[in-house]
This record gives structure tokens, C-alpha cells and sequence, in this order.
């Protein structure tokens, strides 16, 4: 008996070894890593930041707010003006009781501030939408505004300082992964906005050991996304960061784009709205753990509006697909270097017009992105005249 027990044990194993496993399924989280509320410099309550977010179609988004996360007890003075003061009535109409505010006799008013603990399950849903714990790390070096974001943080970094631009971001890297290492908890730190008051140069990410992450868009108006007469753009940056990081055999960088929000009471150009920027990540499900995954493979693409209906790399050929709109016109256009020349970075390879379009790499090439850019006016743009634009992430042939 026990030999027939055995020999039938040894076929349902080897009946399950042969059979073939699905792959589980994958869908695209639509996500903001860069917000800021009252709990530093935003002009809002976490309560009404979240619920724009989550009316809005976004699956996962992030208060990262400066040096601080959302704990213990804050009171904020709400200023005398009229954007400020419209939107405590809007906040008191939507939540009643729940907010908790106190009137001195001068008549200003203090607002209690809902902590991530209480304000969360206000909004997440399982499958639905997240949230995600964030700081804004924030250093500066000889006035110059050095910021990092990280995500999925669980204890406070605080702000130490350094001899040079390049320390203090490397001394950023080393403190999240000591964190992470020490809990076991997936969490990264991307570098915010390089070109923000013109800090961070091509050469200060360079000497980096680490970085994985950065802002190739960022929705407000004073971080000169695409650059001036004398410094690089965005992309200019990314490229010439990335070929280097190649040459070095670091890692590929990859881009996000991010809202930077502020001001959600105006919406303009002069304001850092919510809306700018995101990233749509393809993951197994939506909590931190599937999502960081997810990006640190670079399964996923940024936009400030146009949707992707796939992306696919088969280890030699880039294949993009968009998901189109009637009436837009869209342009593909894939952008790397060549190992011949590695100094000449961020090349043209290919441009096409329609809604799909492949590149497969040579001996030659070093990597490749690919680029979309619509015909469709970005609502409420970064820059008057922008239309809907998404990018992918760098691949190279391993």
C-alpha cells in the first residue's frame, strides 16, 4: 500500500512539473510619485489631494512632501487669501465634522492636519487605488536645491549635508538602501527635477553609484524641462547619463514623469497642478512591493496623456504601440547611442509617423528609447503650445 501511495505521489508531482504554468497576469497602474500637500508647501488638505487623484483614474500616488512625513500632530495656518480661505469652506462642506479646526480672536484659523493613518482608509481600496508612503528628501549644497524622492519609505531620512552635489546624492542612495536592506522593505530614490534652479548636472548623476530613478518630466513651471542655450534639457541629460552609465556597466536610467504638485485651488500655467505628468506601470497588482518590482525591470512608460497599447522587447527589437484618439496624429521616434561613438548620445535612429513603429538594435547600438509625441494640446500644459507626449524606457541587447 505505502509503495502504491508512493508511486502515485511521484506521478502527480511529475504529471504537475509537466504541466505548463500561467504567467500571472499583468495590467497598467496608473500612478503620480511626486505631490505635495499642507504637511510642507502644497496649498491643500491630504483628504482633498486624494480625492482629486482618485476621481481622476489614478490607481496609486504618493504625498511627498519635504523632510517629513504625514505623523504625529500638525496645525496649519491657513493664509488670508482668497484661494486659501475658498478652499477651508470646500474642505469643511466636503467633511463636515471631520475636520478639526480651531479660531483665535483675530479670527485665523488653525486647521488639525489628518495623519497618513487616519487618512488613508478614507480612500484605498484593495485592487483599486494606494497609497504610498513618500518623503521628499531634501539637501542643498552652496544654495543649490538638491531634492530626491523616496518611495514605499518607512522611517524618516533626515537631511544631512555634504562637501559636494554628487555626496550629498550618493549619501541619499546609501541611507534608503541601508533602510532597505535593514527592514526588507522594496523602496527607491529617484533624483527630482535636475534642472531646478540649474543644481544637478549631467556629471554630478554620473558619479553616482545606484541611481536608478529620475524626472525626465516634471509638471512645474520653474524646473526648465527642456533646458536653455547653455544647458541640456531633460532628455539631452538622460541620454548623455545614460551612455556613460553603460560605458561604466551601471545600470540603465530610467524616466518618470511626475506632477510636482502644489496649487490646486488655480489652475494655470503659473501653477504646479495636479494632472502634468505620470507613469503607467504594467505589475501584477497593485501594492508597493509589485509596483517597485515592476519599474526597477522597467516595465513601465511615462506620459503626459498619451496611452500606450503595448510595449514589447524581445531582446533584440523595441516595438511600441499606441492606444489612439480619433482626429490625433502621432510621431514614434527611437533615440540612442553607438558604441563607435559614445560621446554623440541621445541620436535620432528612427522616427515614424503613425501608431506603431519597431526598432531592432545592431551590434553597434548601446541602447534604445523610444519617444511619442501626439498632434492633441496637452490640457493645462507645463509650457503653452506642448501637445501629449510618452516615453519608454531604455533596453539594450544583454
Amino acid at each position: 500500500m505505502k509503495s502504491i501511495f508512493f508511486i502515485l505521489t511521484c506521478l502527480f508531482a511529475f504529471l504537475l512539473a509537466c504541466t505548463p504554468q500561467e504567467e500571472p497576469t499583468k495590467q497598467w497602474y496608473k500612478g503620480n510619485l511626486h505631490t505635495h500637500s499642507y504637511w510642507s508647501d502644497g496649498d491643500d488638505y491630504p483628504e482633498m489631494i486624494m480625492d482629486w487623484y482618485k476621481s481622476h483614474d489614478y490607481d496609486f500616488v504618493v504625498l511627498s512632501d519635504h523632510n517629513t512625513l504625514a505623523s504625529g500632530e500638525k496645525w496649519k495656518l491657513i493664509p488670508k487669501s482668497p484661494s486659501h480661505e475658498m478652499g477651508f469652506q470646500k474642505y469643511v462642506e466636503k467633511y463636515g465634522d471631520k475636520v478639526i479646526f480651531r479660531e483665535d480672536s483675530a479670527g485665523r484659523i488653525e486647521v488639525k492636519l489628518k495623519t497618513l493613518v487616519e487618512y488613508a482608509p478614507m480612500f484605498e481600496e484593495k485592487g483599486k487605488f494606494l497609497i504610498i508612503q513618500s518623503q521628499e528628501l531634501t539637501e542643498s549644497f552652496e544654495s543649490k536645491p538638491l531634492h530626491m524622492n523616496v518611495t514605499n519609505i518607512q522611517k524618516l531620512i533626515p537631511a544631512e549635508g555634504g562637501n559636494s552635489i554628487p555626496e550629498i546624492l550618493q549619501h541619499g542612495l546609501d541611507r534608503v538602501k541601508a533602510q532597505r536592506d535593514s527592514t526588507g522593505v522594496p523602496m527607491f530614490l529617484h533624483i527630482n527635477h535636475p534642472n531646478f534652479v540649474w543644481a544637478i548636472t549631467p556629471e554630478d548623476i554620473i558619479a553616482l553609484d545606484g541611481e536608478r530613478f529620475f524626472e525626465v518630466y516634471n509638471g512645474h513651471p520653474q524646473v526648465h524641462n527642456y533646458g536653455d542655450s547653455l544647458r541640456p534639457s531633460m532628455e539631452v541629460l538622460w541620454d548623455k547619463v545614460q551612455a556613460a552609465y553603460l560605458l561604466a556597466n551601471k545600470p540603465l536610467l530610467y524616466g518618470l514623469a511626475v506632477d510636482d504638485a502644489h496649487n490646486y485651488h488655480v489652475f494655470d500655467q503659473n501653477n504646479s497642478n495636479p494632472g502634468r505628468g505620470w507613469v503607467m506601470v504594467l505589475s501584477e497588482s497593485l501594492d508597493p512591493a509589485s509596483l517597485i518590482e515592476a519599474m526597477e525591470k522597467g516595465d513601465f512608460y511615462s506620459t503626459t496623456g498619451i496611452t500606450m497599447d503595448e510595449i514589447n522587447f524581445d531582446g533584440k527589437t523595441l516595438s511600441v504601440s499606441v492606444k489612439p484618439e480619433n482626429g490625433v496624429d502621432y510621431t514614434i521616434q527611437f533615440f540612442g547611442a553607438r558604441k563607435s561613438n559614445p560621446e554623440d548620445s541621445g541620436i535620432l535612429l528612427k522616427e515614424s509617423e503613425g501608431e506603431t513603429a519597431a526598432y531592432t538594435l545592431d551590434e553597434n547600438d548601446m541602447y534604445v528609447r523610444a519617444k511619442i509625441i501626439s498632434s492633441k494640446p496637452k490640457e493645462n500644459p507645463y509650457q503653452i503650445g506642448d501637445t501629449e507626449t510618452a516615453w519608454t524606457q531604455p533596453v539594450k541587447v544583454e
